[in-house]
């Protein structure tokens, strides 16, 4: 759910895979969409978020130059195979997450299975238990099964994380306990601290091991109340991202045992991740823990001031039926549900950016199950969002409520 993404594919009238000329013509408005919507993100002069991977490649790479200087010295050689600055990086987020040692990934993908298959190796068991919206099972093709050979039991469908009692019902047995903190397809919910506590006990009980998928970890903090070394300290493994929440250009990082972390490098290197040169992602994951790990606090309070407007004005407006989940938000990033056509609702927020300066939403998807017409929409809150206050809520919603009537009716005619 790539906020900038086209479609996935593309298919002629019978359901065919289309011709070239077909397929190019496709793609060409896909770009087109995609480059229409990035004018209006851009140019407004007001956002909840303003994330990175909007800039143009020279935006980025000019801002990466003026800044990489402040968290390593730009003297030293450039890395090879690993070393230098990203090998700076995995000591820093070792100690951040309070494990004896960390190894740099290209992607998250790539460390989760690393991980898993390690696991495996070590418990003897390659079943894996996990919830069926976690990462691993909607968004990477299968790649468990079809790249590491690993087998995956649900202790829940619930769109939640599961709870100890789930994990001790589980009928199967399983070596390892992945949890997603927090679950992005559920609405990026977390469980408290002491349910997370008892979960992780549940699986030790079982003699498991517990790996968490820490992608957007960083901003669990507030909600689970205790520091982040203490909250990915209930794990055996952690995964981190650097461009979620803290505005890298790539990467990630698995932490973790030091025997397993030197067999993680291993299983990169068969993997294909063992990159010759990887310094403008690590020079970049160094600046997001600097400057974006110490704002994020603010970033989550900031978001429950959002969506508390934010249901507050569509319970006032004309919309038959809305959802903010969850309410309060668990980290800086929620849903917004309308029952709407995903089209209309994003073409009502780029008219909206285009012709006010404001982007309140940005693109809206199908819901995953239900009916048709049914849509929803991830809010982030960063920095740009900080000045926001109620009543530039409430504003921006009568005028987009406004738009999305205007869309049906164009829709109608």
């Amino acid at each position: 759910m790539d906020e900038t993404s086209g479609t996935a594919g593309v298919t002629g009238k019978s359901g065919e895979p289309g011709t070239a000329g077909e397929t190019g013509k496709a793609a060409g408005a896909d770009e087109a969409v995609r480059r229409r919507r990035l004018a209006a993100w851009r140019g407004s002069r007001r956002a909840l978020a303003r994330p990175a991977m909007d800039l143009r490649l020279g935006e980025r790479l000019a801002a990466l130059a003026a800044d990489a200087g402040a968290v390593h010295d730009l003297d030293d050689p450039a890395d090879m195979y690993g070393d230098g600055v990203v090998a700076e990086l995995e000591r820093r987020v070792a100690g951040l997450l309070g494990f004896p040692a960390a190894v740099f990934f290209p992607t998250g993908t790539m460390a989760q299975q690393v991980a898993l298959r390690c696991w495996a190796g070590r418990t003897g068991n390659r079943t894996v238990a996990l919830h069926p919206l976690a990462h691993s099972e909607v968004h990477e093709r299968d790649a468990l099964s079809a790249v590491s050979g690993l087998l995956t039991v649900r202790p829940t469908t619930e769109p939640r994380l599961p709870t100890a009692q789930e994990i001790r019902d589980l009928a199967e047995p399983f070596g390892t306990l992945m949890l997603e903190l927090p679950l992005r397809d559920a609405g990026f919910v977390l469980p408290g601290w002491d349910e997370l506590v008892a979960v992780v006990e549940a699986a030790r009980e079982r003699d498991a091991v517990v790996h968490f998928d820490g992608a957007r970890l960083w901003e669990s903090v507030a909600h689970l109340g205790r520091p982040l070394a203490e909250i990915a300290g209930l794990a055996d493994s952690v995964y981190v991202s650097f461009y979620k929440s803290l505005d890298g250009l790539s990467g990630a990082a698995l932490v973790g045992p030091e025997e397993l972390v030197e067999e993680a490098r291993a299983w990169r290197h068969r993997y294909g991740g063992q990159v010759f040169q990887q310094f403008p992602a690590a020079l970049s994951a160094l600046l997001g823990l600097e400057r974006e790990l110490p704002r994020l606090p603010a970033y989550v309070a900031q978001a429950r001031v959002v969506a508390a407007a934010l249901a507050e004005s569509l319970a006032a407006s004309p919309v038959p039926w809305f959802r903010v989940h969850p309410e309060p938000p668990h980290t800086h990033q929620f849903q917004v549900w309308l029952p709407y056509a995903p089209e209309v609702l994003t073409e009502a927020a780029v008219r909206q950016a285009e012709e006010t300066e404001v982007t309140l939403f940005r693109t809206w998807h199908p819901a995953p199950a239900g009916p048709p017409g049914l849509a929803f929409t991830e809010v982030t809150v960063a920095e740009a969002g900080l000045e926001w206050t109620a009543q530039d809520i409430r504003a921006a919603v009568e005028d987009f409520v406004r738009r999305v009537r205007e869309e049906q009716e164009r829709e109608r005619a």
